[in-house]
């Protein structure tokens, strides 16, 4: 699994321009199989069949295994490709775009249409939002009710992120901790509670805040 990667937000997102007359509206989401980018290219082929061209591109995989593109009619390398290689620009992963274009009358011309699907693509993208997908560790620490005050305001004035807190015969604290501090937190824990808190590993899972860079 990787450390960190960005994707896409999990909602799908939609956003709308126009060029020389022509609606140029991008649709984003995140996918993590080819089946399942299809499986949206395919709902919105539907949904707009009357539109003149439906383009599409996807990368997804922890390495960029996975990489297509279609014209869906327009002019060979002049739609597919360029949404790919936002994608790729942007270093996005498991992230798949559809490009639904209205002609309105002006042809654009292979360079224009380069621009015009790139620009659709890169607006739809910062529109839906992109997220950085860091791998975090589960930490689970149970301490007594005394404890309970000075170890959840530390936690809060730190750069750790408390997942939840459980309130049973003793206090349990889930807290999301980078791989590559569990260690030092786990001291930290031990010296915040004179050694009296049980330190459990949980699971390891991906944290998602917005990327803001």
């Amino acid at each position: 699994m990787l450390s960190q990667y960005l994707t896409v937000r999990p909602e799908v997102g939609e956003h709308e321009i126009i060029i020389q007359k022509s609606r140029f509206i991008a649709h984003i989401k995140r996918a993590e199989t080819e089946v399942e980018a299809q499986e949206f290219i395919q709902s919105l082929k539907k949904k707009y069949w009357d539109a003149t061209h439906n383009c599409s591109a996807y990368i997804i995989g922890e390495h960029d295994q996975i990489q297509k593109a279609n014209d869906d009619g327009e002019p060979s390398g002049t739609a597919g490709v360029p949404i790919l290689e936002v994608l790729k620009k942007k270093k996005l992963k498991d992230t798949v775009v559809v490009i639904t274009r209205y002609f309105g009358g002006i042809k654009l011309g292979a360079g224009g249409l380069i621009r015009a699907y790139g620009k659709a693509t890169s607006e739809g993208l910062d529109s839906a939002g992109i997220v950085e997908r860091r791998l975090v560790q589960v930490i689970h620490v149970n301490i007594d009710y005394t404890f309970l005050g000075k170890v959840e305001r530390e936690l809060r004035d730190s750069e750790y992120i408390i997942k939840e807190i459980q309130y049973l015969d003793s206090v349990q604290l889930s807290v999301y901790v980078n791989e590559d501090l569990v260690q030092m937190f786990c001291d930290w824990m031990i010296e915040m509670t004179n050694g009296k808190c049980e330190i459990k590993k949980g699971e390891v899972d991906y944290l998602e805040a917005d990327f803001l860079g």
